[in-house]
């Protein structure tokens, strides 16, 4: 797969689904946005802005027009998923957009959020568009159990704070499939298995395996990733909860090993093993951060 390129879901028996590779970070296979087409189309997630013309190349390619799309499901606020929003809103005028009440205030205002995530991304930020600022009116909130109705399917809303306040997994029933959001990890397809995403602030352990029973209650047969990709389901759940709990102890053993925090950032940094599938640069920054995410959270823990 290239960046930009598209393909249909076809793990598992779902039908009318499909993705393409945004091309986050300048990394292929690292960034999806899942088309679901029907009745009434939609888009789940929005991608970082910088290449939002492959997804609507992806839409032009299934016969979506863009004022045919119904609607523009946000699993969360994080610019690398909601940063292509106002672009695609803005192209695609009767698409509403669906985000978790918490955080439909940043779509409207998105400067907080900027700034939040130029902290927690340093020099990645030169891969991100500046969001667009999206009209309250052409925004819809949700909660947990809400369902977005697109004709003949329907998405369904699951509260996943975990990652983020604002997150929300979205469940398509018939189909058996959850879109996971950052909820169930980064599925990494060049290794076939599943990496920790554990960005600051907001990053809690506890919560974030509560929100894998939440994923798992639904029993699904097929999880989308954002990143990156389908996978079937089978024990990818448990994987991530044994990848959550093992990184997160390693970090806190490197602490007290060292005693410095900006020492232990490096080590995680300099000793990735992702550096083949993600290149370099993406590789390290991607631990860094994620080790800021543990830091952060073991301090509140201790508060």
């Amino acid at each position: 797969m290239a960046i930009g390129d598209s393909f249909e879901v076809t793990v598992g028996d779902v039908d009318g689904v499909s993705y393409v590779d945004t091309g986050m970070y300048g990394t292929a296979e690292y960034g999806a946005v899942y088309v679901v087409d029907g009745e009434n189309p939609a888009i789940v997630d929005s991608g970082i802005g910088t290449n939002y013309g492959a997804i609507l190349d992806s839409l032009a390619e299934r016969g979506i027009a863009p004022e045919d799309l119904a609607t523009i499901a946000l699993t969360h606020v994080h610019l690398d998923h909601a940063g292509g929003a106002g672009y695609l809103a803005e192209a695609c005028p009767n698409a509403d957009v669906v985000v978790h009440e918490s955080g439909a205030r940043h779509l409207v205002d998105p400067e907080r959020l900027v700034a939040g995530t130029k902290q927690a991304v340093g020099d990645q930020w030169e891969f991100y568009a500046d969001p667009k600022p999206i009209p309250e009116e052409r925004i819809r909130e949700i909660t947990d159990g809400d369902t977005v109705d697109l004709g003949d399917r329907e998405l369904r809303a699951h509260h996943t704070p975990g990652h983020a306040p604002h997150q929300v997994v979205f469940e398509e029933p018939d189909e058996s499939v959850v879109f996971t959001a950052d909820a169930a990890g980064i599925y990494v397809p060049e290794l076939d298995s599943v990496r920790q995403t554990t960005p600051p602030p907001n990053f809690d352990l506890e919560q974030c395996l509560a929100d894998l029973h939440t994923i798992r209650d639904c029993d699904p047969a097929v999880l989308c990733y954002a990143h990156f990709g389908p996978a079937a389901a089978e024990d990818r759940l448990q994987e991530y909860a044994d990848a959550l709990s093992e990184w997160v102890a390693a970090v806190e053993a490197k602490r007290d090993e060292l005693g410095d925090d900006d020492d232990v950032i490096e080590y995680f940094g300099e000793h990735t093993s992702m550096t083949e599938a993600w290149g370099d640069r993406k590789a390290r920054a991607e631990e860094r951060m994620n080790t800021r995410g543990v830091l952060t959270y073991l301090d509140r823990r201790t508060e």
